[in-house]
């Protein structure tokens, strides 16, 4: 089923089939491995879809659970024949997968009276987090709205120049101080600008260091507090940002920020090149938190909007 329209055009759609085909592959296989030469959902049909599942980077305790609820309905239909799997399986991960109450970026849109609209990005180095933060400042200026940044990753020397090259790209104002400054000197100032400018989004990039969890949740928690001094409700949003491809390596970043800071969404990046796409579903699954955004390849067009029903259909659909 697909629920193509103001959310998900046929462009989105395609970079999404695309972005999904290393991980459909490894997952189709070792399905249709499971089922070969069977007519029901037996033990050792359950048995390879748990290894199909944990191949695809499910985790094991999403796989567990997905199993079980497999045989929870093949208990209660008392027969359920193989040709019924892939229709029960996309309907159990789509229950699994948390969607945002608000679901605030239908299209690129902000909530009514979040004015500007303050968006904290976190994340480990390495994981695609300026470019997210500049695929997101593309994406909300396309949608017509006023964008600022603020370069508060002061401690590692290429993030503000990172940003600022996004900065240029993208036609989208910066503010910045030079390496080592304090963080949040930077978000102040990024917030106070931001609102004398009448800005509609503002995006502050910050550290991604974990090695001091201790340090990380005091230099977040201050940056959070001199923001406050100026939008009292800010921010609105706890952004972090995941490298799909590094597959449980990114459950464990998810633990620490979550444990670190109040993440309050989910970007998946480099998902277009990896068989480990079933990560969104393991770490959506354990952390209750949404996905908003999946990167599936390189352009500023590439950062979709998460909608789980899409997601599922171009996991499981087949070839023309």
């Amino acid at each position: 089923m697909s629920f193509l329209g103001k959310l998900f055009g046929k462009k989105e759609k395609e970079s999404l089939d695309q972005g999904l085909q290393k991980t459909k592959e490894n997952f189709f296989t070792k399905i249709t491995k499971a089922i070969a030469g069977k007519s029901t959902v037996d033990e050792e049909v359950l048995d390879q879809l748990e290894e199909a599942l944990i191949g695809a980077d499910v985790g094991l305790d999403t796989t567990i659970e997905i199993i079980k609820r497999i045989e929870d309905r093949v208990a209660r239909d008392k027969y359920v024949n193989t040709s019924e799997l892939n229709s029960i399986l996309q309907d159990e991960i789509r229950a699994m997968l948390v969607v945002s109450p608000e679901n605030s970026y239908k299209d690129f849109s902000t909530p009514a009276g979040k004015k500007p609209y303050v968006i904290l990005v976190v994340g480990v180095n390495g994981v695609g987090k300026t470019t997210t933060i500049g695929k997101l400042a593309y994406n909300f200026t396309k949608a017509g709205k006023n964008v600022l940044l603020g370069a508060a990753d002061t401690f590692r020397a290429a993030a503000v120049d990172q940003l600022t090259i996004w900065s240029d790209r993208t036609g989208v104002p910066i503010v910045k101080q030079p390496m080592g400054s304090d963080p949040g000197a930077v978000a102040f100032d990024t917030v106070q600008s931001g609102v004398a400018r009448g800005s509609d989004v503002i995006i502050i990039d910050t550290a991604g260091r974990l090695h001091n969890k201790i340090y990380l949740m005091e230099e977040l928690g201050k940056i959070k507090r001199v923001v406050q001094k100026v939008i009292p409700d800010a921010p609105h949003e706890v952004l972090l940002v995941l490298d799909g491809s590094t597959g449980q390596n990114a459950v464990e970043q998810a633990k620490q920020f979550t444990a670190a800071t109040d993440v309050t969404a989910l970007a998946i990046t480099k998902l277009d090149g990896t068989a480990k796409g079933g990560v969104v579903l393991a770490i959506a699954n354990q952390f209750k938190i949404p996905v908003k955004f999946i990167g599936v390849g390189e352009k500023m067009e590439d950062l979709l909007i998460f909608d789980k029903h899409e997601f599922v259909d171009s996991l499981f659909k087949l070839e023309d």
